[in-house]
């Protein structure tokens, strides 16, 4: 297994170091705030106290933050320990345009860049079972794919060009879903406590029929038990929407409901719900009192 600086300790980075030392890989972590990063010790991990010393010396660069400028703050932070060559996957959620400038910081320091972002919340990163929309050059393949294994169910090679985007264009379609489709059921479950019904009614009707899933079940769940410990927050999913949006303002597609979705986050985030599930989207619908 290859050596691993995994830049980024939050809900996704430290499940993912934790599989990543599972299957044997050497893995050093570095995140801002160093207490995130401190309790991956116990699981073997090395402790780094800059981007820098996290990356010397490894032969693969994971970064996994908040968007683009994060990223880009701690990979310009990492250039001393940086080498021509070094493979850098890129598996944050940094946008179409946040990609292309990331991929151009890579070239500047010779690194081989492949874009790979993630389709899953915090559940699947534990248990290993993501999906990675990857883009990158044939001979980053063979130190990825361990790796990729050890993080996800499959990964999706979809072409040889990390700079092209295509890992991060194809995420932003399926987020939108993600996102899309949680604001629905909050939105049906608000109106129906709002017309003075009990909400689980809505999902005695929708399971086991056509309109039912897995996804609806979730999140379902999480609100009418009032469970909102965070697997995707809302202040994350918010700034997934801007993303979204513009992605799709530069193809010249409409996205009427992402956008609208992304107008209630805020309103949640407002309401103090930022730091919580996504599906706190649901106190969107009332009004503050």
């Amino acid at each position: 297994m290859p050596t691993v600086a995994l830049l980024g300790t939050g809900l996704m980075g430290a499940p993912m170091a934790r599989n990543l030392l599972k299957q044997g890989a050497q893995v050093r972590v570095w995140n801002r705030t160093i207490d995130k990063a401190l309790p991956l010790e116990a699981d073997g991990a090395v402790v780094a106290g800059s981007p820098a010393e996290a990356v010397a010396g490894a032969d693969v660069v994971i970064t996994m933050l908040r968007d683009a400028d994060a990223v880009h703050e701690a990979m310009t932070s990492a250039a001393a320990g940086l080498r021509e060559g070094q493979i850098w996957a890129q598996m944050s959620t940094a946008g179409i345009a946040g990609t292309k400038r990331l991929a151009q910081l890579a070239a500047e320091h010779g690194l081989t860049y492949v874009d790979a972002p993630v389709q899953g919340t915090r559940q699947p990163a534990e248990q290993g079972t993501l999906i990675i929309l990857a883009a990158g050059p044939p001979a980053a393949r063979e130190a990825l794919d361990p790796l990729f294994s050890a993080l996800g169910q499959r990964t999706l090679w979809l072409d040889e060009d990390g700079a092209g985007a295509a890992g991060t264009r194809l995420k932003m379609a399926t987020v939108s879903y993600g996102i899309s489709l949680t604001a629905v059921v909050a939105e049906s479950l608000a109106l129906a406590k709002g017309l003075g019904l009990d909400p689980d009614l809505v999902r005695q009707v929708v399971t086991g029929g056509p309109m039912d899933s897995a996804y609806f079940q979730l999140k379902a769940r999480a609100i009418l038990e009032g469970d909102f410990e965070p697997s995707f927050t809302v202040r994350n999913a918010e700034k997934d929407t801007r993303l979204i949006t513009a992605a799709g303002e530069s193809a010249g597609v409409r996205l009427d409901v992402v956008a609208a979705a992304g107008e209630r986050l805020r309103r949640a985030e407002a309401q103090g719900h930022g730091d919580e599930d996504m599906s706190a989207t649901y106190f969107a619908s009332f009004d503050l009192r």
